[in-house]
């Protein structure tokens, strides 16, 4: 071989040596993963999003540490369907893990959580994470759907919201029957009294079992630690229960999921916290979310991990304004949960990595989706299965533009609305949980400038005919070439 033809190979080789070294040390440094997920929180119900009375110090020092994102969306207004998007990637219309008549998963589910969808656990499990949650899943019931068998090592948590399997009042299965026989009486007189129990709960009105499953040696371990769950507890032993897994995993990667119990109504606290907030109730239960923050990151810091460790925290979907005083708030953003208003998708979402992530408030478009694919890209995995999540990290290590400019709407397996860089098309609108407005399919859809206009509150569609033009063309060409699948929430009303 000739000087110059070996120096030619070695020319072609360099971008192979670079990749290789590039791999491996993606592979070397891959960080610890931690995602805090609130259950109907709202967009206003942080210090740092603007409560002006529930006192978070730690979520706001992560915020002020790291990135505080004022435009990032829940994928679903809803909780299971928002759950399923966030563990896969996946729109819910696309996975089938949503429903039309049925909007949520209920205790005594036969299906529930697919074995042919992937979730970020799935993944990171292959790579040599340990993997745990503690907390809420909402995915099924039913063994098959538990976390275990979807990529987690370990669970401790409720299998679905602490407001199901109530004692004393008619099941899913009972109510759907009767008002299949139109006993629309008895089903009213049920929900009179469920409020009541709302306003002023007792751990005895529900009889919610806390579960907790492990994989040893390739062998499901599943127990009931306790039922009904003393809910005032829950936060404080998924938070033990999260310590401890930091303390035995430090030594690997790993990724620990806190999908927190609250706020989701009944609200209950520990005894350290209720009737301590300014806020009542409610702020008593953010308030120890807040707590059990602090005390993740502490655990952190105390096992050498924290400067190796991502921290996303952000919500399930807006927060749930049919229970009044009970429910979050939105800030200025209009309505709530099970709506496609701002404040029924819009939730607050903090990034935090220290010495990596620069301080900042980030007005880009993100999502609960695209939380898959950017752990692919940080740890050098593919993000395949994620056919809707874009990669988030040049806005989060660069500080530079999101590849996401557009954000679709969807309710009950409709598009309601559609985003694009600052404006937004209604082509229905809908209050929920018996709110107004009633729905509407408009001839015309309704147009807002979210810059201006964050709260939704002037419609400037006849102004602004071209833009109306431009959304209804960019939500035509979201929804081609592909099709909605059937809600699988839905199958329990055919058996």
């Amino acid at each position: 071989m000739t000087k110059g033809s070996t120096l030619m190979l070695l020319v072609s080789l360099v971008p192979i040596i670079f990749s290789v070294e590039a791999d491996a040390q993606v592979e070397q440094n891959r960080p610890n993963i931690v995602i805090l997920f609130a259950d109907d929180l709202g967009y206003g119900d942080l210090g740092s999003y603007g409560h002006p009375y529930i006192r978070t110090p730690n979520l706001d020092e992560l915020a002020q540490q790291g990135q505080r994102w004022t435009d990032f969306y829940a994928a679903a207004p809803v909780c299971s369907p928002s759950r399923a998007a966030l563990l896969t990637g996946r729109l819910p219309v696309r996975s089938g893990l949503y429903g039309r008549h049925i909007a949520v998963y209920f205790p005594n589910e036969e299906f529930g959580f697919s074995k042919s969808e992937t979730t970020f656990a799935e993944l990171l499990q292959q790579a040599g994470y340990r993997t745990g949650i503690f907390g809420k899943w909402h995915l099924g019931d039913a063994k098959h759907a538990w976390p275990t068998r979807h990529g987690f090592d370990e669970w401790l948590g409720l299998p679905y919201s602490n407001d199901m399997d109530w004692v004393g009042e008619p099941s899913i299965d009972e109510s759907i029957a009767l008002r299949a026989r139109g006993e629309t009486q008895l089903l009213a007189q049920s929900r009179l009294r469920r409020i009541d129990r709302y306003a002023s709960p007792k751990n005895e009105y529900w009889n919610v079992p806390l579960y907790q499953s492990r994989v040893v040696d390739g062998v499901y371990v599943d127990e009931v630690i306790e039922q009904p769950a003393v809910q005032t507890e829950l936060t404080k032993k998924y938070t033990e229960a999260a310590i401890s897994f930091i303390e035995r995993s430090k030594e690997t990667p790993f990724l620990l999921y806190l999908p927190f119990t609250m706020p989701h109504t009944p609200l209950f606290s520990s005894n350290d916290f209720a009737g301590k907030s300014l806020a009542g109730r409610y702020g008593d239960v953010v308030e120890e979310l807040d707590w059990s923050v602090g005390e993740i990151k502490q655990a952190l810091a105390s096992n050498g991990v924290l400067n190796n460790t991502l921290f996303i925290f952000t919500s399930d979907n807006g927060p749930w304004l049919a229970m009044k005083t009970e429910g979050g708030r939105a800030g200025l953003l209009r309505d709530g949960k099970g709506t496609t208003f701002e404040g029924g998708m819009r939730v607050p979402a903090i990034f935090y990595w220290p010495g990596r992530i620069a301080p900042g408030v980030v007005s880009e478009i993100g999502s609960t989706l695209d939380i898959f694919t950017t752990l692919a890209k940080l740890t050098g995995l593919s993000d395949e299965t994620a056919t809707d999540g874009l990669d988030l990290t040049p806005v989060l290590f660069a500080q530079d533009d999101s590849p996401r400019t557009e954000f679709p709407y969807y309710r009950g397996g409709e598009l309601y609305a559609y985003r694009k860089g600052a404006w937004k098309i209604h082509f229905i609108t809908q209050g929920a949980y018996g709110q107004p407005p009633t729905k509407t399919k408009h001839v015309t859809p309704e147009l807002y400038h979210l810059g201006n206009d964050p709260s939704e509150r002037f419609n400037v569609a006849q102004q602004f005919p071209q833009i109306v033009a431009d959304l209804q063309q960019a939500a035509a060409l979201h929804s081609a070439d592909w099709k909605i699948e059937k809600p699988e929430f839905d199958r329990r009303l055919s058996q």
